[in-house]
């Protein structure tokens, strides 16, 4: 049989890891030889793969513009060095990507849609108008003003919080997964507001220039249970849900606010502790099947991914009642999707059924005995001019020691993401999330997944504590840089206390 190379495109950990598990991951249902292939990634990925001897091959770009990648793609495929490929990153997607893949002959071979199908996650305003005439659930109420005039953004939010009991300022454009800002009380309005505007000030002058209006979209503020979902769809949109993951998106523990923002991902598990049969057909029959049928129908349709982030509710018996979205992702996210590719033993298969258009065909062959749970290692507090760390401000280029031995005997796989290589083989960190530590547990029989969940944390957490994994300070050599968040995972404890017996 004739090996199958798929291509991740991006530079960031899912697309290693997406890499990894396609090459190494055994389907019981769906064989095939398939090689996973990084397309750019970050400078210390192909190092730490020849050093794990791992089965990930590396494409290199020459920057991070889509020109370059659609260079890189272009030789890739004529020269059969991939055979298909998936964008990773929504920005190259927003700028074009497909299109120039496609003005080249090569659009039959990339995951993603093109430009007139980016609104989805480039405009939420647009996708927000989308959803409500393809009838999908979205908030209770919202509103689109200029975030100039403050005195309607008051407005806004005084009703919302009246009404609702809270609001949410969302930059509409492109922001990372950090445009959304929650208000909860009177008090917290012009704060919010004021961090918002100046925060995208500069976006906004880009964008909309200083005459027209800059659009700021107010949600009334959901309540419920956070739950995205990701969809695989083909070109015939035909689709297949994956399993869930529950992201941590807050950079500390607790609810997000001035002082706790929303990053981009500190962490995840799959599945979500409030996934069911139940709620993943509802999520199918309310956003699934509607989304994709709108889609089609405006011509907008190619293979891609659809990651709607949504609210669940649920009734007295802890039966899902409602599925709301907030917004919808053209692309995997980031962490969720690495605990997610963990579980899934065909996501070659998948990936080639999707080029293919016979989606229907194979379903996802989940490990659904497992639980797989990814931490992010960020860059913490200090440094020569006092960094507040991760998000904010951040030290640089301080090396990073690894006990590689230690992590293949404990079944913990480390990816590498912001980090570096010197030619001595030394690895740097470069700030922001440096690693991410991904890892299975097995559900026993007679066994609740929190206790499952309990020991799969204490695992990783050990590593950390333990000082297997350290980026050293300048200041301090026993010391360690890295910092994460040690509540990733207690929501399935908390889910057993709220449906006993369910969860």
């Amino acid at each position: 049989m004739e090996q199958a190379k798929i291509g991740f495109i991006g530079t960031d950990g899912r697309s290693f890891l997406a890499a990894l598990e396609t090459s190494r991951a055994t389907s019981e249902l769906y064989p095939g030889d398939y090689q996973g292939v990084v397309v750019r990634g970050t400078p210390a990925m192909p190092s730490f793969a020849r050093k794990m001897n791992w089965p990930v091959g590396f494409i290199p770009v020459a920057d991070n513009t889509p020109a370059a990648f659609a260079a890189a793609l272009t030789d890739a495929f004529q020269q059969r060095a991939l055979d298909l490929a998936m964008i990773m990153p929504e920005a190259l997607i927003f700028e074009g990507l497909v299109d120039q893949l496609e003005e080249g002959g090569w659009g039959d071979r990339l995951l993603g849609l093109d430009q007139k199908g980016a609104f989805l996650e480039a405009d939420k305003i647009a996708c927000k108008r989308f959803c409500q005439e393809a009838g999908i659930p979205v908030a209770p109420a919202w509103a689109e003003v200029d975030a100039r005039d403050y005195r309607a953004v008051l407005k806004v939010c005084l009703d919302y919080l009246h009404e609702y009991g809270g609001a949410v300022l969302k930059f509409p454009y492109s922001a990372g997964g950090k445009g959304a800002r929650i208000i909860l009380n009177t008090w917290e309005i012009r704060d919010v507001y004021d961090l918002l505007l100046n925060d995208y000030r500069e976006a906004y002058k880009g964008l909309c220039g200083k005459k027209n209006p800059w659009p700021l979209l107010i949600e009334a503020r959901m309540s419920g249970v956070e739950i995205s979902f990701t969809i695989f769809v083909d070109k015939n949109g035909n689709y297949q849900l994956l399993p869930t993951a529950m992201d941590y998106p807050e950079r500390f523990a607790g609810p997000p606010g001035i002082d706790n923002p929303i990053t981009g991902g500190m962490g995840s598990i799959s599945p979500h502790p409030l996934e069911s049969p139940a709620l993943m057909a509802l999520a199918e029959e309310t956003i699934a099947k509607p989304l994709i049928k709108s889609m089609k129908e405006r011509g907008i349709l190619r293979p891609c991914v659809l990651y709607p982030g949504c609210f669940a509710s649920f009734d007295g018996n802890f039966q899902p009642r409602a599925v709301r979205v907030c917004e919808i992702n053209i692309r995997p996210g980031e962490p969720e999707f690495q605990p997610i590719v963990k579980r899934l033993r065909n996501l070659g298969a998948l990936l080639a059924a999707m080029k293919e258009g016979r989606l229907h065909e194979v379903a996802p062959e989940v490990r659904a005995d497992q639980i797989s749970l990814c931490l992010a290692l960020v860059t913490g507090p200090g440094g020569p001019k006092q960094q507040k760390g991760y998000p904010w401000s951040l030290t640089k280029g301080e090396v990073l020691e690894m006990d590689f031995d230690y992590f293949d005997k404990k079944k913990i796989t480390v990816i590498p993401s912001a980090m570096e290589c010197t030619e001595e083989g030394v690895f740097k960190s470069d700030g922001s999330r440096v690693a991410f530590l991904v890892a299975n547990a097995t559900v026993k029989p007679g066994q609740k997944r929190g206790q499952t969940v309990e020991s799969l944390r204490l695992r990783l957490l050990n590593a950390f504590d333990q000082g297997k994994i350290r980026v050293i300070p300048r200041e301090d050599e026993k010391g360690n840089r890295l910092a994460l968040r040690r509540d990733i995972g207690l929501h399935y404890h908390k889910a057993e206390l709220l449906a006993p017996g369910d969860a």
